[in-house]
């Protein structure tokens, strides 16, 4: 396993290669591959473990009973997820969890992540600390979408969710995390329509894209 990578994700940050490998030890964590498309958790299931994304990525889904499907997360190398329903044992999942390509996650025990381990090791509390913070950047993510899917029209969303991608990364050229229908089921919208906006917007001068690749264009860019 890469320690150094696992040091460098907000979960371990602040804590060493080597204190990391101690506390993974110590955690008694697992990993486990999944291919694109394979379910690592389902609505229903009762989470006992909050998973740490080593390599892919993974998807986080509704279901409804008429077949719907909406995307309400998304995780990425070194990013994790299950972490709020593995915190409160009782309550089971409203979501599906699959992969999104070939990925291989690091689950973590939640119960022995909050509790003190035997040997008591001096950075288990910043572990604690780090998982607080990454459950606060979750709670704003979520914020982010409602404001994402507020707007009546299709292409108010499409500038709300890219114009917050290349806000967070920087720059007017990105990539974004979802293929056409992921990003459609993100925004809660049908794939053709938001393809046909898409389509309109780019022949408008407003941006270029291809594939999970955009560009805005510089009139429109105010960020």
């Amino acid at each position: 396993m890469n320690y150094l990578f696992l040091s460098e994700t907000e979960l371990f940050c602040g804590i060493t290669p080597v204190e990391t490998e101690m506390m993974v030890n110590c955690l008694e964590a697992r990993t486990k591959s999944y291919q694109k498309g394979e379910s690592i958790y389902r609505s229903g299931d009762r989470i006992e473990a909050m998973g740490l994304v080593l390599s892919g990525s993974v998807n986080i889904l509704q279901n409804s009973i008429w077949g719907h499907q909406n995307i309400i997360g998304h995780a990425g190398a070194g990013e994790v997820f299950a972490e709020t329903y593995a915190c409160i044992p009782d309550e089971l999942s409203m979501a599906d969890v699959t992969a999104a390509e070939e990925t291989e996650i690091l689950f973590l025990n939640i119960e022995k992540v909050m509790k003190t381990c035997p040997s008591a090791c001096q950075f288990h509390s910043r572990l604690v600390r780090n998982l607080l913070s990454v459950m606060a950047s979750k709670n704003l993510n979520l914020t982010r979408k409602i404001s994402h899917i507020s707007p009546k029209s299709i292409r108010d969303r499409l500038m709300s969710y890219l114009s917050l991608q290349a806000v967070k990364q920087g720059k007017f050229q990105f990539e974004i995390p979802f293929n056409r229908q992921e990003l459609a089921d993100y925004l809660c919208v049908d794939r053709s329509a938001m393809s046909n906006e898409l389509s309109k917007m780019r022949q408008e001068g407003l941006l270029t894209y291809h594939k999970n690749k955009f560009q805005l264009e510089e009139k429109e860019q105010q960020i």
